[in-house]
Protein backbone atom coordinates (compact mmCIF):
# COMPACT_ATOMS: atom_id res chain seq x y z
CA UNK A 1 0.00 0.00 0.00
CA UNK A 2 1.67 2.89 -1.17
CA UNK A 3 0.91 6.92 -1.53
CA UNK A 4 0.12 7.98 -5.32
CA UNK A 5 2.45 10.79 -6.52
CA UNK A 6 -0.62 12.91 -7.08
CA UNK A 7 -2.26 12.58 -3.82
CA UNK A 8 -1.96 15.29 -1.55
CA UNK A 9 -4.49 14.54 1.22
CA UNK A 10 -6.40 11.52 2.46
CA UNK A 11 -9.37 12.47 4.98
CA UNK A 12 -10.40 9.68 7.14
CA UNK A 13 -13.99 9.63 7.82
CA UNK A 14 -16.29 7.87 10.43
CA UNK A 15 -19.47 5.93 9.38
CA UNK A 16 -22.58 4.66 11.41
CA UNK A 17 -23.28 1.25 10.47
CA UNK A 18 -25.56 -0.91 12.34
CA UNK A 19 -25.89 1.88 15.47
CA UNK A 20 -22.10 2.21 16.01
CA UNK A 21 -19.37 4.09 14.29
CA UNK A 22 -17.11 2.51 12.30
CA UNK A 23 -14.06 4.04 10.58
CA UNK A 24 -13.91 4.06 6.61
CA UNK A 25 -11.08 2.60 4.50
CA UNK A 26 -9.05 5.92 3.79
CA UNK A 27 -9.15 5.43 8.10
CA UNK A 28 -7.40 1.87 7.64
CA UNK A 29 -5.21 3.37 4.87
CA UNK A 30 -3.72 6.24 6.89
CA UNK A 31 -3.06 3.97 10.01
CA UNK A 32 -1.69 1.34 7.75
CA UNK A 33 0.65 3.74 6.10
CA UNK A 34 1.46 5.13 9.59
CA UNK A 35 2.12 2.02 11.22
CA UNK A 36 3.89 0.44 8.29
CA UNK A 37 5.50 2.31 5.73
CA UNK A 38 6.03 6.16 6.64
CA UNK A 39 8.91 7.13 9.61
CA UNK A 40 8.07 9.02 12.38
CA UNK A 41 10.31 12.37 12.47
CA UNK A 42 8.68 14.47 15.32
CA UNK A 43 5.01 15.39 17.22
CA UNK A 44 4.05 18.78 17.89
CA UNK A 45 4.04 20.07 21.06
CA UNK A 46 0.41 19.53 22.31
CA UNK A 47 0.78 16.01 20.67
CA UNK A 48 -2.02 16.16 18.43
CA UNK A 49 -0.32 16.39 15.03
CA UNK A 50 3.21 14.14 13.81
CA UNK A 51 5.47 14.56 11.17
CA UNK A 52 6.20 11.72 9.39
CA UNK A 53 8.63 10.78 6.53
CA UNK A 54 8.62 8.71 3.38
CA UNK A 55 11.58 6.75 2.89
CA UNK A 56 11.29 5.46 -0.67
CA UNK A 57 10.87 9.62 -1.70
CA UNK A 58 11.79 11.61 1.50
CA UNK A 59 8.20 13.27 1.00
CA UNK A 60 7.05 14.88 4.78
CA UNK A 61 3.75 13.89 5.37
CA UNK A 62 1.67 15.19 8.56
CA UNK A 63 -0.87 12.67 10.79
CA UNK A 64 -3.62 14.49 12.03
CA UNK A 65 -7.24 14.69 13.40
CA UNK A 66 -8.42 17.89 12.32
CA UNK A 67 -12.02 17.17 13.63
CA UNK A 68 -10.59 16.80 17.11
CA UNK A 69 -13.60 18.39 18.93
CA UNK A 70 -15.56 14.79 18.64
CA UNK A 71 -14.78 12.18 21.87
CA UNK A 72 -12.03 9.91 20.27
CA UNK A 73 -10.28 12.89 18.45
CA UNK A 74 -12.21 12.33 15.17
CA UNK A 75 -11.01 10.71 12.09
CA UNK A 76 -7.14 10.73 10.90
CA UNK A 77 -6.36 13.06 8.00
CA UNK A 78 -2.64 12.65 6.31
CA UNK A 79 -1.48 15.37 3.89
CA UNK A 80 1.80 15.93 2.37
CA UNK A 81 3.87 18.84 3.57
CA UNK A 82 6.83 20.94 2.44
CA UNK A 83 9.80 20.54 3.59
CA UNK A 84 9.82 23.84 4.45
CA UNK A 85 6.83 23.64 6.23
CA UNK A 86 7.55 20.84 8.38
CA UNK A 87 10.94 22.66 9.28
CA UNK A 88 8.90 25.71 10.42
CA UNK A 89 6.40 23.80 12.47
CA UNK A 90 8.44 21.48 13.56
Amino acid sequence: MSLDQHEIEIFGCWQMICGRMVEDANCHRIRALVANELQLVAVSQDGWEKLHRDPRDGRFWEYSHPQSEIQGGGPPTLRAVTRENAMEKY
